[in-house]
């Protein structure tokens, strides 16, 4: 084993390297800890001590534990566990067709391309997209797997603030001439406030500026639009989105991501998506799931209808007892709403790390799994409880937490 001049080995001075940068996180209240939650419902847990009513996973409709949706994973599931290798190798069989053609149906577009997850079909898609002679606009507060797609791309990036959208346009002005393509990518809910992308914004910049628009509908498909079909149908965009993105482990409450579009974005992806053909294809059992699930929730409005109830209900008695709440801009006397009532994603901001976590701690012991978000996943000084809302919820767990979440902040 190889030493340095001091005679300590190198692997033992990177194992105390790790400690030394673990001890600054936990000085900071930064540190993430892993922990064993057994889901026992949709909308319940066990942590090995007791049961908690959890408001922390992104099973929106709850139909990661619904009945008809395990069934159909368990039926696949009895001949074959996994797909045994690459979807351009050998993986892409019968199930995973057939969740392709689902989905296509359900974005109304030509082609679906599945990636083994949301964050991989984020960085996969930008990639094999933007190349050295293009521009990428983010924004600033978009998922970590959009940034990082964003940034692994060979395009220049640009970071623009949605709440300065004229400083934007701006930009897109004095830049557009400089590059062959330009992309403009944002998530449509964003996830750490529930707050909604102003889609006829960018699409008229799209328009203005001839730039490609790429969304994000991870935490819409399923939530918002008349059809549950996302932000994009809610607001009546969805003929000028080049680039639709989504996931399959939110509100269809499985596993993977997907990239939807033109016939010509699915070969292309086929071809250049690196985390597509260079990992292991969906298992068929998850797809056979997913399908079940997408069923549920297309013909299944009342799930819908009741976490729109649930989260309007939850941000009400919030508000009514004097919290900040995430999603709005601009002083409170005249701040500007960027998240609806029904967005299923509330966040209760308390500023410092430490306030945060001593809020999640207090809500454990009354019986609540309710997550300390902090830096880096939100900006120094907001850190903040995020309570994500299911439809399977009930009234009385709503305003149980509420009140619960009222002391723990005092």
């Amino acid at each position: 084993m190889a030493q340095s001049d001091s005679g300590i080995p190198a692997a033992s001075r990177f194992t105390a390297s790790l400690q030394a940068r673990l001890d600054h996180l936990a000085a900071r209240q930064q540190l993430r800890v892993r922990a064993v939650l057994q889901r026992t419902s949709a909308v319940d847990c066990h942590d090995g001590q007791r049961t908690l009513i959890s408001f922390a996973t992104n099973d929106y409709l709850g139909l990661s534990c619904e009945p008809r949706v395990c069934q159909a994973w368990a039926e696949v599931a009895g001949g074959q566990a996994g797909s045994g290798s690459s979807p351009l190798v050998a993986g892409r069989g019968e199930w995973q067709v057939r969740l392709e053609d689902r989905l296509a149906q359900l974005e109304g577009c030509a082609g679906v391309v599945l990636f083994a997850s949301g964050y991989a079909a984020n960085l996969g898609t930008l990639m094999a997209l933007a190349g050295s002679r293009d521009a990428i606009f983010c924004d600033r507060e978009n998922h970590a797997s959009l940034v990082d797609g964003c940034r692994a791309s060979a395009a220049r990036f640009f970071v623009y603030d949605r709440q300065q959208p004229e400083r934007l346009q701006r930009s897109l002005a004095r830049r557009r001439q400089d590059f062959e393509q330009v992309f403009l990518v944002t998530d449509t809910v964003f996830s750490m406030d529930g707050s909604l992308a102003d889609l006829p914004l960018l699409s008229e910049l799209a328009r203005t500026f001839d730039v490609v628009l790429v969304v994000d509908e991870a935490h819409a498909t399923g939530v918002f639009g008349a059809g549950g079909r996302g932000v994009c149908e809610l607001q009546g965009v969805q003929q000028d989105v080049a680039v639709c993105l989504g996931t399959l482990s939110k509100a269809i409450g499985c596993l993977g991501g997907f990239a939807a579009g033109s016939q010509q974005l699915s070969d292309w992806l086929w071809n250049a998506a690196r985390s597509q053909f260079f990992s292991t294809a969906l298992p068929p059992a998850v797809c056979a799931a997913a399908i079940a699930s997408l069923e549920i929730l297309l013909s299944d409005t009342q799930r819908r209808q009741r976490l729109r109830q649930r989260a309007g209900q939850l941000r009400r008695l919030l508000q009514e007892g004097g919290l900040r709440l995430a999603g709005y801009c601009g002083a409170p006397a005249d701040a500007t709403r960027l998240n609806p009532d029904d967005s299923p994603i509330v966040g209760v901001l308390l500023g410092t790390e430490q306030a945060a976590v001593e809020a999640s701690k207090r809500l454990k012991e009354t019986g609540f799994l309710v997550p300390a978000i902090r830096p880096p996943t939100v900006a120094d000084g907001t850190s903040r409880l995020r309570l994500s809302v299911c439809s399977e919820h009930t009234e009385e767990q709503i305003a149980e937490v509420s009140a619960a979440v009222l002391r723990a902040c005092r």
